[in-house]
């Protein structure tokens, strides 16, 4: 099989996202080395480990000093030559990852600009460098969304929009599903529920006033919480951290909301966000409260899928009108016509194609040189 390389700022057993949907996809064609950030341990040292079809691979250094590169270079080079690689694609999740692959020679350069990492707390201050430096070096570029997409399409002669897609069989599994989970089944209803990482894009201020004034509705918070303190967030009777889940147990959970939340604060972190729980919510017959997020407004919002508030007054009146709301035949109808060709399968295909379609002039660019060199 073909080989990817795949540098990310994210472990594969984070959250299930879209590296993992799209590497998943892409290993069933290409034989798919993920290298998850380095990370300070107790030696220089790789760890290889096969989960879903991709060879996940844990890359740790002593210290971190001026040979930190160097020598993080020197565990990638050894995994190449411990598994015999030496033709291959690089993907690229985070730009910083050039500091420590410049060695390499990829036969093309994918760069998949799933989010404005540089906007996100705590980022390298050279990352908007180096993301210019691998605008140069790739091939081609795809975007989490179509508000990332304006805002970097002069950047690159080969770049497309590649909005968050959905796995519908496994979210859709959330309109049949009959047992609550046990950590859930305690708490009264009517339940709003938000799955996904608390982190800087989280609203904590808007969950903090809707939950005061609605005392008698329950709100539960599944997810990791990273890069802000859990004794900011709020805390009341009403609120439910359930912490993090595993992406088969969503369907359950959500199966019991009676609402769905995006709740991201307006902010520089998420100018150019596009949620994937947009579509999984949907694709789980949840009606949808966001906040008011581009790729959400367009074109979930436009099209009366999804409630955008921008307060917490526009909050309770968007979720007393679900509430009140009994006919909802019509708006499942259009939730299911909408989402019918969306899917990570096709967002694979799609993505795929275009990888194959910058190989294949490279190929020919080198064959013709072999034939002149021949004659």
């Amino acid at each position: 099989m073909k080989n990817l390389l795949c540098f990310s700022h994210l472990s594969w057993n984070f959250v299930f996202q879209r590296p993992q949907h799209l590497m998943t996809r892409f290993s069933k064609h290409y034989q798919i080395f993920y290298f998850e950030e380095p990370k300070i341990g107790d030696a220089d040292m790789y760890i290889v480990n096969i989960q879903d079809g991709v060879y996940i691979v844990e890359l740790s250094i002593k210290r971190y000093d001026e040979s930190a590169n160097e020598r993080i270079r020197n565990l990638i080079t050894g995994v190449l030559e411990e598994y015999d690689i030496d033709n291959y694609s690089s993907w690229y999740y985070t730009p910083m990852a050039l500091q420590f692959t410049n060695h390499l020679k990829p036969d093309t350069i994918i760069y998949d600009s799933m989010d404005e990492l540089s906007a996100f707390r705590f980022a390298p201050p050279q990352l908007l460098q180096m993301e210019n430096e691998l605008f140069r070096k790739a091939d081609v570029v795809f975007t989490g969304g179509n508000s990332l997409y304006e805002a970097k399409k002069s950047k690159h002669h080969n770049i497309h929009a590649m909005p968050s897609s959905i796995d519908k069989a496994h979210f859709g599994k959330a309109r049949m599903i009959q047992q609550d989970p046990k950590d859930q089944e305690s708490i009264g209803f009517p339940r709003l529920g938000f799955f996904g990482v608390v982190d800087e894009r989280f609203d904590i201020e808007l969950l903090r006033e809707v939950s005061t004034r609605r005392p008698d509705w329950q709100f539960v918070i599944i997810g990791p919480v990273v890069k802000i303190s859990p004794d900011d967030l709020p805390k009341a009777p009403n609120i439910h951290y359930l912490g993090s889940k595993k992406y088969a147990e969503l369907p359950q959970y959500i199966a019991h909301w009676d609402i769905a939340m995006i709740l991201f604060a307006l902010n520089e972190s998420t100018e150019f966000i596009s949620p994937t729980k947009t579509p999984e919510y949907l694709a789980a017959g949840k009606p949808v409260i966001s906040t008011a997020i581009k790729d959400v407004v367009q074109p979930y919002g436009y099209a009366g899928l999804v409630h955008i508030i921008d307060n917490a007054d526009s909050f309770i009146s968007a979720a007393e009108k679900i509430f009140a709301d009994t006919e909802t035949d019509q708006w499942l109808k259009n939730v299911d016509h909408f989402l019918e060709d969306n899917s990570w399968d096709h967002t694979f295909r799609r993505m795929n194609a275009l990888i194959n379609q910058v190989k294949v002039p490279r190929e020919n660019n080198i064959n013709t040189k072999k034939h002149i060199n021949h004659v």
